[in-house]
C-alpha cells in the first residue's frame, strides 16, 4: 500500500514529485485521470494535493511548471483541476455560512451517533471497512492506513455512504478530514455536498457498479449499491458576499510573525522587511474535526511546520506552539507585541481561531494583519457562480501569473 513516507512533508519533496509528473500532465493525464488501479499501481494523477493543501508548493508553480511542458490545450484537464481546488475554496470564501452550517449539522450527527446505538453501529462499521461491500470497505481501509484515495474513489465513496449506507453525510465529510493528508475544508465539504445534491440544488452523484468495474480496471463489480440518488434537503445557498479588504501593516509596531499550516506559502509576507521580534505557530488538526485527526495528518502537517520553519531566517526559528487563541494572546504580551502578521487563512478551523482572536487582540491594543496570496485575491471573487463560469476566466489567470515570474 502506499504509505506516509511516499510523502515527505518538504517543499523540496513536493518539487521533486512535480518535476518528475510533469511530463505526463498533458494528454496522459487527460486519458488516465480517471482510474483508480489500487495502491502500489501505476497512477496518472499527480500526488501533489498534500503539498498544494499546506501550500509547500503553489498552484502558481505547478501551472508554471506544466506549461514549460505543454501547451495549454494539452495540459488542460490537469490545469482546470488546479483551478477547481481555487473555485472551491473561492466559493465556500464568499458564503463562510455554508462552513458553518456543516459544523452545526455534524454536531447534531456527533450526538446522534452517541443516542442512537443503530447509527453508532453503521457508522463505526462504515468506518472501519467492514460493510461488506468489497470497494467501499477498500477504500476505508486505504485511506485510513495510507492518507490517500483517488479523487474518483471519494466520490465513489461518498455516493455509497449517502446512499447505500444512508449515513448522515458530515459523519462522511468528517471521516475524510480525518485521514486525508490533502483534506482541505472547502473541497471537502463542497465535495460531499455535491454528491448529496445539496451544492447544485439537485443534482446528485450516483455510484454505478458499471463505472466503477471500468475504472478500477475490473478489481471491484459492487452488488446491492442503491440504484436511485435522491437529493438531500437542506437550506438554500447563502448569497455570495466579497472578499475581506486588505489589512495594512504598520512597520513602526513590535510585530510577531504566525505561521500556520492553512497557507506556508510566505512569500507574500516580506519576512526581510519586517523584522519580526518573536514567531509563533499554529496548526488545524486539533480543531477540524470533533474526533481526533489521524496520526499521519497530524504528523505531515507537523512536518510542513517544522520545514517552513527550517527555510527561515535563523531569528524566527525558534518558535512557540499555540495551543488556543489565550495562549497567543499571552505569547503577544510576554514579547510585547503590538501587532501580529500572518498568511490569510481561507475558511476553515484556522480562520474561526483567527476570528476569535482578532476581536480578543484588539481589546489588548494588539493588531491581527492577514496577508491574502495575490493568487486567491486574483481567483477567488470569480467563484460567484458554477465552476463552468468560473472557467471561464482561466486564460486570464494564466496570463497574471506568467506576468508575475
Amino acid at each position: 500500500m502506499q504509505t506516509l513516507s511516499n510523502f515527505p512533508a518538504t517543499r523540496q519533496a513536493g518539487l521533486d514529485l512535480l518535476s518528475k509528473f510533469s511530463p505526463q500532465a498533458g494528454p496522459d493525464y487527460a486519458r488516465g485521470r480517471n482510474f483508480d488501479f489500487g495502491p502500489n499501481q501505476p497512477r496518472f494523477v499527480s500526488g501533489l494535493s498534500p503539498f498544494v493543501r499546506r501550500r509547500l508548493v503553489t498552484e502558481q508553480e505547478l501551472i508554471t511548471e506544466v506549461l514549460k511542458q505543454h501547451s495549454a490545450d494539452a495540459a488542460e484537464k490537469f490545469i482546470q483541476e488546479v483551478f477547481w481546488r481555487s473555485y472551491w475554496k473561492g466559493w465556500l470564501e464568499l458564503r463562510p455560512t455554508v462552513w458553518q452550517s456543516y459544523q452545526t449539522g455534524l454536531r447534531g450527527a456527533w450526538n446522534a451517533i452517541q443516542t442512537q446505538d443503530g447509527l453508532e453501529r453503521n457508522w463505526r462499521t462504515a468506518c472501519m471497512g467492514n460493510t461488506g461491500i468489497d470497494c467501499f470497505d477498500a477504500w476505508a481501509k486505504e485511506l485510513s492506513s495510507t492518507g490517500y484515495l483517488h479523487n474518483h474513489a471519494r466520490m465513489w465513496f461518498a455516493s455509497i455512504w449517502i446512499f447505500t449506507l444512508r449515513l448522515p453525510w458530515e459523519l462522511g465529510a468528517d471521516f475524510f478530514l480525518r485521514h486525508l493528508l490533502d483534506g482541505d475544508p472547502a473541497s471537502n465539504t463542497l465535495g460531499w455536498r455535491w454528491v448529496a445534491g445539496l451544492q447544485t440544488v439537485g443534482k446528485t452523484y450516483l455510484a454505478r457498479p458499471d463505472n466503477i468495474k471500468k475504472y478500477t480496471n475490473g478489481r471491484f463489480t459492487p452488488t446491492g449499491l442503491a440504484t436511485k440518488a435522491v437529493p438531500l434537503t437542506g437550506p438554500e445557498n447563502p448569497p455570495c458576499g466579497t472578499l475581506a479588504p486588505a489589512n495594512p501593516i504598520d512597520t513602526a509596531l513590535a510585530t510577531g510573525l504566525l505561521i500556520h499550516d492553512e497557507d506556508l506559502d510566505l512569500t507574500h509576507i516580506n519576512i526581510k522587511r519586517l523584522p519580526f521580534q518573536a514567531t509563533a505557530i499554529l496548526s488545524s488538526h486539533s480543531t477540524i474535526t470533533p474526533l481526533k485527526a489521524a496520526d499521519h495528518v497530524v504528523q505531515f502537517a507537523q512536518g510542513a511546520l517544522c520545514d517552513t520553519l527550517g527555510r527561515l531566517p535563523a531569528a524566527n526559528s525558534a518558535p512557540h506552539t499555540v495551543k488556543d487563541v489565550y495562549d497567543l494572546i499571552a505569547w503577544a504580551q510576554t514579547h510585547g507585541l503590538k501587532q501580529i502578521i500572518t498568511c490569510y487563512a481561507p475558511v476553515g478551523p484556522i480562520a474561526d481561531q483567527l476570528t476569535q482572536a482578532r476581536k480578543l487582540l484588539a481589546e489588548q491594543g494588539i493588531l491581527l494583519v492577514t496577508v491574502m496570496a495575490p493568487y486567491d485575491r486574483m481567483t477567488w471573487p470569480h467563484a460567484t457562480r458554477g465552476f463552468f463560469r468560473f472557467k471561464d476566466n482561466i486564460t486570464h489567470f494564466i496570463a497574471q501569473i506568467s506576468q508575475r515570474k
